[in-house]
């Protein structure tokens, strides 16, 4: 079980979104650590992202993978863009994701391309609303992709074909 999940996950690419210095204040003063925001993704529809804190940058950064690569979740492609337009939500973060014709590209900001890149997405157009935390920018990305379904899938759904459906 153990060598099959190394093997899928050799390939993946890895972003580290954002590097937060954070402090938690004891008796003997503060005590500071590093926060990292990881994006893990196959290129091929495959996502996910997770969070490491420690005393040094790179220990943070690699618990933050070893994390993504525990949450990593398959999305709906259409092609090299997303089969519709989609809001997706988390907290105060609200990111628009709308698909794009062929040779558009990437067009978002920092974190909703990391999350989109990763996932092998080649076209689309996405803006953050609200929240810029990039945490919560991430979540709600991931929330929006999670709900994307393709023709084929709402079809199987309703129990209709896909042409009835389009």
């Amino acid at each position: 079980m153990a060598s099959n999940m190394d093997a899928s996950t050799l390939d993946m690419q890895e972003r580290v979104v954002s590097i937060n210095r954070v402090s938690k204040t004891v008796k003997g003063g503060r005590v500071m650590k590093f926060s990292a925001l990881v994006v893990v993704g196959d290129g091929n529809g495959t996502v996910g992202f997770g969070i490491g804190k420690a005393a040094e940058v790179p220990d943070a950064i690699r618990k933050g993978i070893e994390d993504a690569k525990k949450h990593l979740t398959k999305i709906s492609l259409h092609g090299d863009t997303i089969p519709h337009e989609i809001v997706g939500e988390f907290g105060a973060g609200k990111v628009v994701l709308k698909p794009a014709a062929p040779g558009t590209g990437v067009i978002a900001g920092g974190p909703v391309r990391a999350v989109v890149e990763s996932a092998g997405i080649k076209d689309i157009r996405a803006k953050a609303l609200r929240s810029k935390n990039p945490c919560n920018v991430v979540r709600a990305v991931m929330a929006g992709l999670t709900q994307l379904r393709t023709a084929q899938q709402v079809a199987a759904l309703r129990g209709k074909t896909v042409e009835e459906i389009l």
